[in-house]
């Protein structure tokens, strides 16, 4: 939980409901004692833990210029940047990023590349819709691809009702990186239209990301992010809400370690 993280107790929940042990570390950043405190908890957490998850909110307010940017810096100390990688390399551990987690995850490489990395402007990630302000509704994506942990228990052409927020969810990439993603089976999921076709109109795709693409693979598919919050559901949820709102991602990730 990082300054300006919103979605930490429907993570929590979420991952309660499909078996897992959620542990919610707190990042303090009042003072730089605190900072340092904050480190070494989340690196303890992170080397004791099978999953990783950074859920959504403003980090940071997302500024300057951007989205999660405090998330990466932290997550670029070399204590943490090595404990991710065991988690993921020698471990194996799975992460899971959504809306501003996501941000992060794209940012510090770790989708679609598979590790925390410099990036440069060849590099895919997100940047603000092309509506120009911030887009809170339900839209419907559909599974693109189930080479995933994190999809055991989902089938490829599954449409689900996801409330998204967010200013900055536009996935952009390189055409040559998109093929890539494309030939690799790394495109997770889309935004599509009633008929579940993948749509660049505003009315199924609410920030106009290239390939109508929600979220993205690491190569391996341990690591996953997606703009799309699947952790907000419940019994009174989204009631008035045609479609199903249950995309099975936290009891995939929980039945790969059993």
């Amino acid at each position: 939980m990082f300054p300006g993280t919103n979605c930490e107790y429907d993570s929590a929940r979420a991952c309660l409901r499909a078996g897992l042990e959620p542990e919610i570390v707190v990042v303090r950043n009042l003072t730089a004692s605190a900072l340092e405190e904050s480190a070494l908890a989340l690196e303890k957490a992170i080397r004791a833990a099978q999953i990783l998850f950074l859920p959504g909110g403003f980090s940071g307010g997302d500024e300057p210029d951007g989205s999660a940017k405090f998330i990466c810096s932290f997550l670029r100390n070399g204590r943490l940047t090595d404990a991710v990688h065991d988690l993921l390399k020698r471990r194996d551990g799975l992460m899971l990023g959504i809306c501003n987690g996501f941000q992060a995850l794209i940012k510090l490489g770790l989708v679609p590349y598979g590790e925390i990395r410099a990036m440069d402007e060849g590099c895919p990630t997100l940047t603000f819709n092309t509506i120009g302000r911030h887009q809170s509704r339900y839209v419907t994506t559909r599974v693109a691809s189930v080479q995933s942990p994190w999809m055991l228990q989902s089938h490829v052409g599954d449409l689900h009702a996801i409330p998204i927020s967010h200013g900055e969810g536009r996935f952009t990439a390189p055409q040559a990186e998109l093929e890539r993603l494309i030939a690799n089976g790394q495109i997770a999921t889309q935004y599509v239209d009633t008929s579940g076709a993948a749509s660049m109109d505003i009315d199924a795709n609410p920030n106009g990301s290239l390939e109508a693409i929600e979220g993205i693979f690491s190569p391996d598919g341990r690591v996953f992010g997606k703009m799309g919050h699947s952790e907000r559901r419940g019994p009174y949820v989204g009631v008035n809400i045609p479609g199903d709102k249950h995309q099975p991602l936290f009891e995939s990730g929980a039945a790969y370690f059993r």
